[in-house]
């Protein structure tokens, strides 16, 4: 049998695992699943027959090699930092990787080695990234190959809790990495380019610049822009664009609400709270605000916040218990950052029977036959339940549909790379359409960002 070597068996790996077990007779596959917790990956593998589960220290480099000495091809679903190591084992044993991480510069630096022993280190292949750069180089692709000229590309992505299951005043829960959500923004400006200007966003102004978005049948969304929109504008050829925005998608609302954590400096995680362990929520939120004799935490919090009582930004704060005097943060040397997301998780915590849901929405807008023309392309995805949720479908799916690509012989081209090559992209967008994972494209006038085309300096 054709062995494959899943490292990682976290939630997002279950739609990945089903997918491959489902094609294990058909495509003689057996597939052996490695995580530190083997109870875990047992679980995720249901006692099938042409399955197995190995307990893996990743820092095991005896076993980890063992593993991967004795396979067909590696999944790594491991944290992104770790990922190095076992690519460097690849190398040495001749096996292709997939991957659903960014490129690190570590990665990138094995391309020569990988081509050279003919391997496929594919990348970048799960959703965001991954979905959104197949969708989006199909299109561009086409426009090229009419002779077309891009004008513009927006594309915005957000795990985001399905209709059924919103329930909160936020219209939000985790439906991934919860720190990732407290931090998002951080680390430098926003940057991107509208109508051939640069454009920069500090982070205390992210949530405060926010763009608009339709998706029928499902209401209205606000995205804010991604750290570095221009870090693909070489890799998907758009060095002359006028316009290249990356963002978030969340409910409208969600932003300006999460701006007053950014406010208060609760998003902060570059220092330790003294006595953090044994500090109250209120506490907490007291640390933030200025000592006064008489006026109450509530008090102090609206006039900080410029908010009346009345006003729905209120409701939102109430509703997370920030004020509770006898609720305890019991977390040890913990940063700001850290305790917002211990408070948030019990209030934005999934419930057994929630559901979530993936927006994706790209913009494309081209010039051909010296008509100018958009593109909207919007895909929606609901999850089936807390195992086989929409991220776990759309992460999982397409690395399971890459590494079955690939050992078949389908994805040839070595090298460490990314899905924008339509010998990746075509297959896989079109089998993931069986899954329900399907983008909706409308044409429409373009108007960019001068839509009354007036010559000024936007």
């Amino acid at each position: 049998m054709r062995k494959i070597l899943i490292i990682g068996a976290g939630r997002s790996a279950s739609s990945l695992i089903k997918y491959l077990l489902d094609k294990s007779e058909k495509e003689n596959l057996f597939i052996t699943l490695a995580d530190l917790s083997v109870e875990q990956a047992q679980k995720k593998l249901q006692n099938h027959i042409n399955s197995k589960a190995v307990a893996l220290d990743i820092n095991n480099v005896s076993e980890r090699q063992n593993l991967i000495q004795n396979t067909d091809i590696v999944v790594s679903m491991l944290p992104a930092h770790m990922h190095i190591e076992v690519a460097k084992d690849c190398i040495l044993f001749k096996k292709n990787m997939v991957t659903a991480s960014y490129v690190s510069d570590a990665m990138q630096a094995l391309d020569a080695e990988a081509k050279a022993n003919n391997l496929i280190f594919m990348n970048e292949i799960g959703l965001d990234p991954g979905i959104d750069h197949m969708s989006a180089m199909k299109i561009i692709h086409a426009i090229r190959e009419q002779g077309g000229k891009m004008l513009l590309f927006e594309s915005f992505c957000g795990g985001l809790v399905a209709p059924e299951s919103d329930n909160n005043l936020w219209n939000y829960k985790f439906t991934w990495a919860p720190r990732n959500v407290v931090l998002a923004g951080q680390g430098g400006a926003a940057k991107f380019i509208q109508e051939g200007k640069y454009k920069y966003i500090p982070y205390p102004k992210i949530f405060r610049r926010t763009e608009f978005l339709a998706v029928e049948g499902y209401g209205k969304f606000e995205a804010y822009a991604n750290r570095d929109s221009l870090k693909y504008r070489s890799v998907y050829g758009l060095d002359d664009i006028l316009t290249l925005y990356r963002g978030t998608i969340r409910r409208v609302g969600f932003s300006k609400a999460w701006n007053m954590f950014v406010m208060l400096g609760m998003t902060d995680d570059t220092y330790v709270m003294e006595n953090s362990e044994n500090m109250s929520y209120r506490d907490f939120i007291n640390s933030f605000l200025p000592y006064h004799p008489t006026d109450s935490v509530e008090i102090k919090t609206r006039m900080q916040l410029g908010i009346e009582q009345d006003d729905i930004m209120w409701d939102k704060l109430l509703e997370l218990d920030l004020f509770n005097p006898n609720k305890k943060i019991g977390l040890p040397n913990a940063t700001p950052a850290q305790i917002l997301e211990k408070i948030l998780n019990e209030s934005w915590a999934l419930e057994p029977k929630d559901k979530d849901m993936i927006v994706m929405y790209h913009k494309f807008g081209y010039e051909l036959n010296g008509i100018q023309q958009q593109i909207d392309s919007k895909m929606v995805c609901i999850g089936d339940d807390q195992t086989y949720t929409a991220m776990a479908k759309t992460v999982g799916l397409p690395v399971a549909m890459a590494t079955l690509q690939i050992l078949n012989g389908k994805i040839k081209t070595p090298g460490v790379q990314l899905p924008i090559n339509p010998e990746v992209y075509n297959p896989i967008l079109k089998e993931l359409e069986e899954y329900g994972v399907q983008f909706k494209e409308s044409i429409m006038p373009y108007v960019g960002y001068n839509p009354d085309k007036i010559s000024m300096s936007v």
